[in-house]
């Protein structure tokens, strides 16, 4: 039986992040990818956002990771040259009744230490964006976009840099705790089985990852949450939006509104709207754009009929479910289940993407903290 100082399940930004991180500090790391490409889940079927750290509770994991990862992202971002803007953001209230939420949104932007937004009048949100209707905004000049793929194979050579391989089309279809942690794996293009032994087992595997823990023999089963899927669908437009920034209108249940975003090209989508759903189901239906134009209109009053198109949709491993408070990250080591050199990543949502350097150090850490 072969065996490896780490393997990490998953080669998604988080994936990538940790088996980055583990290879740099002198693990030898390997990386199971069931798919036949990096990234094709969650990572590459977001809005491509590096955020503030301004939404989640004071002390959180998302709070926490998503402040230290923002900096550190932006810094790789320079290093390796991954295209990426810090173009800012702005969020609305569309009216006199939401206003108060712009304020908790400061307020809260500050416990966590994103306490850089500027509050502005309507008139001031004008001038910086001329076609933006609101009653007052936010400006969050940390916010910004980048090319995730870009960023995943940046992370993927610098991995690779440090001894890290990666294994595609490698599926694991169950795995048990024997004193080291030993999976059993299937190349899905020849059939061909084998095992394989770690000490250090990293289940990065983003909306598979509650299958997974769950398919450990002598894991207990107590630790696996359930997990949730929230599909987000996102609707591009025919030209171009007049706006430099992004634009968030505030929160809604489960998502954080139909808001506008851009890619590197200047490009606009709107997105991602919340779609329960129980299957991975990527289409996009057109109906849905129906709802859009009325949300987009609250602040962007000008746009005309028939311009959206259906774009992309993703779907988002949530921990919690319709009418639920949004749960934290939970990242499981030891201290939580017992099993030495494991640790589980559940419900890594938004802002996964700007925290997945944090995470990679923050897990890192736990698996090992005094390596070179």
């Amino acid at each position: 039986m072969d065996h490896v100082d780490c393997i990490v399940a998953g080669a998604g930004v988080i994936g990538l992040a940790i088996a980055r991180e583990m290879a740099r500090r002198g693990m030898d790391t390997l990386i199971l990818e069931a798919e036949n490409a990096i990234g094709t889940g969650t990572s590459s079927r977001n809005s491509e956002v590096i955020h503030a750290g301004i939404y989640y509770p004071a002390g959180s994991l998302k709070a926490r990771l998503c402040v230290a990862g923002r900096e550190r992202l932006y810094r790789y971002c320079q290093e390796r040259a991954v295209p990426h803007a810090r173009c800012g953001k702005l969020i609305v209230a569309t009216n006199a009744e939401q206003e108060p939420m712009l304020a908790s949104i400061l307020t809260n932007a500050a416990a966590c230490g994103a306490g850089d937004l500027t509050p502005l009048t309507a008139a001031e949100a004008r001038r910086l964006e001329p076609k933006l209707r609101g009653t007052a905004a936010l400006l969050s000049p940390a916010t910004g976009i980048i090319d995730s793929h870009a960023l995943m194979l940046a992370l993927l050579g610098d991995a690779e840099e440090h001894g890290a391989a990666l294994s595609l089309n490698t599926r694991i279809v169950s795995g048990r705790v024997e004193g080291s942690i030993v999976l059993d794996t299937v190349d899905s293009t020849s059939g061909e089985r084998f095992e394989i032994a770690t000490a250090r087992f990293i289940n990065a595997a983003g909306l598979g990852a509650t299958a997974l823990a769950g398919s450990l023999d002598g894991f207990d089963r107590q630790f696996v949450p359930e997990l949730r899927y929230a599909k987000g669908n996102y609707f591009s437009v025919a030209g171009r939006a007049p706006f430099s920034r992004l634009v968030y209108p505030v929160p809604e249940p489960g998502g954080l509104g139909v808001h506008l975003t851009l890619d590197l090209d200047g490009v606009a989508r709107f997105g991602p709207d919340v779609e329960w759903t129980d299957q991975l189901d990527y289409r996009v239906d057109p109906i849905r754009g129906e709802r859009f134009y009325d949300e987009i209109r609250k602040y962007w009053p000008d746009l005309a009929d028939g311009s959206l198109q259906p774009a992309y949709s993703g779907i988002r491993p949530k921990l919690s479910g319709p009418g639920e408070a949004n749960a934290d990250f939970v990242i499981q080591d030891a201290a939580v289940h017992g099993v030495e050199g494991l640790v589980n990543l559940f419900g890594i949502e938004s802002p996964g993407l700007t925290s997945s350097l944090a995470i990679a150090d923050h897990v890192a850490q736990r698996l090992a903290p005094n390596a070179n």
